[in-house]
């Protein structure tokens, strides 16, 4: 991990009550002073932080990009399906798929994520990740058969599970960790606030084929190829591997992660939170424009909306997570945005809806990035990278799986299903969330 080890040495005292705040192995995070031998050696893992060693910041700012690109992916679809659509004659279930067809994808992330670390390094991961998605970007650009997007989607789902994982991961290893990881989400919402402006724009204000926005998508991948392999040119496979790995220790540590409740607790509730995130985004136009009756383009607006509600959540809201605990912070979240989401339902008024679904957005915001300060809070340092790896690809999963079956009930039942289903998934979610053992406080709170 980016860790650097520290030698202090301690005096003896007896007369100072006082405890130093320090992660121990089994569990305890408190040492009390005066408990130590003179000349004894403490040695403690400092953290490095988001502007030492320098070259962090730029990490930082080229991880910030690639997360900006990834929502706009993301956020995109919302805008897009329903001219999707009209331009290929689909039915709501067959125009789901392009929700499903990055599973795959997001799939084999989830299964080699660790094993790619360990050959090709960040570094690696920095030019594979954007490579994969330009590729698909570009075939999709040429406008070709429905079947062939389809197809090519899974390689986007695989470059987004890729560095989902490796950039989550790489950032929890750093001081002040719920913060940073906030920013982060932060950009990720940031891209899926402007993406639906930016796509209906070019359809309705600029009157171009839906498929051209995938023109620009690949320009940002491809720039974010440069920047990212400039950022982590020293990330090599064998560096990673020798500061993750000691003599004897079992390579796959995908395996050992897999062992843990923890890391299929949060898998699960990253499926479906990940899931009702992009099923929400995803479908809330096409729910504006046939149940609110409203226009194109300000029902574009309410998708942006929503995923702005998101972006400010995050950033906001993260601040103030650390401060009251991950456990009940998110617990809060889930509660009021049940509340947000019933007066979206129940009240059948266009404004009310998307002041609703941004509120929705607001509060369910922190709680991707605040499970990855579960996961290391919960797990050891060495299994972070596997298990945040694999929890953030199988959430990927769900923003593939879950909004798919949203458009397979909107086909048999109308598009008025969205909202029992969105409720459902955040009761869900709550329960999930209170089934994680309790958090210890860590020196990277602070």
């Amino acid at each position: 991990m980016a860790t650097a080890t520290t030698v202090v040495e301690m005096s003896t005292r007896t007369d100072h009550p006082s405890n130093i705040n320090i992660e121990q192995p089994n569990g305890s995070t408190q040492l009390p002073l005066g408990t130590f031998e003179q000349g004894s050696g403490l040695v403690v893992d400092a953290l490095e932080r988001w502007d030492r060693p320098r070259i962090n910041r730029y990490r930082l700012a080229a991880i910030f990009f690639a997360f900006m690109v990834f929502g706009m992916n993301d956020g995109s679809y919302g805008a897009l399906v329903p001219y999707i659509e009209q331009d290929y004659h689909l039915s709501y279930v067959v125009t789901s798929l392009v929700f499903l067809s990055p599973f795959a994808g997001y799939t084999i992330a989830a299964l080699f994520s660790d094993r790619l670390h360990l050959l090709i390094g960040r570094r690696g991961i920095a030019i594979t990740a954007p490579s994969c998605k330009v590729i698909s970007y570009v075939v999709i650009a040429t406008h070709p058969p429905y079947p062939a997007v389809v197809a090519i989607l899974a390689l986007t789902g695989l470059g987004n599970g890729l560095l989902d994982a490796a950039w989550n991961a790489w950032i929890g290893t750093l001081a002040q960790t719920n913060q940073l990881l906030g920013l982060l989400h932060g950009f990720y919402g940031l891209g899926a606030t402007i993406s639906p402006l930016i796509s209906t724009s070019m359809i309705t204000q600029g009157h171009l084929g839906w498929w051209t926005f995938f023109y620009l998508m690949a320009a940002l991948s491809a720039t974010e190829i440069l920047t990212g392999t400039w950022a982590f040119w020293s990330e090599t496979g064998a560096k990673y591997t020798d500061v993750n790995r000691t003599d004897g220790e079992d390579k796959g540590m995908t395996r050992e992660a897999l062992r843990q409740k923890v890391t299929w607790i949060c898998s699960i509730f990253l499926l479906c939170y990940v899931g009702l995130e992009v099923s929400l985004g995803g479908w809330i136009v096409n729910f504006m424009m046939r149940v609110r009756k409203g226009k194109p383009f300000s029902s574009g607006l309410t998708a942006t909306g929503f995923w702005l509600g998101i972006t400010v959540g995050r950033v906001v809201l993260g601040f103030i997570t650390p401060k009251i605990g991950e456990r009940i912070a998110v617990s809060a979240y889930l509660l009021i945005a049940v509340g947000c989401e019933l007066v979206f339902w129940l009240v059948p008024q266009f404004i009310v809806s998307a002041v609703a679904v941004a509120l929705v957005g607001f509060f369910t915001g922190p709680i991707f990035p605040s499970t990855i300060i579960a996961v290391t809070k919960l797990l050891p340092s060495e299994m972070h990278v596997a298990a945040i790896g694999f929890s953030a690809a199988i959430g990927g999963g769900g923003a593939a799986l879950l909004p798919f079956a949203v458009g397979a009930v909107a086909q048999a039942k109308g598009p008025a299903t969205l909202q029992p289903i969105v409720l459902a998934l955040l009761v869900l979610l709550l329960g999930i969330w209170l089934s994680l053992p309790r958090m210890p406080k860590q020196i990277h709170d602070a």
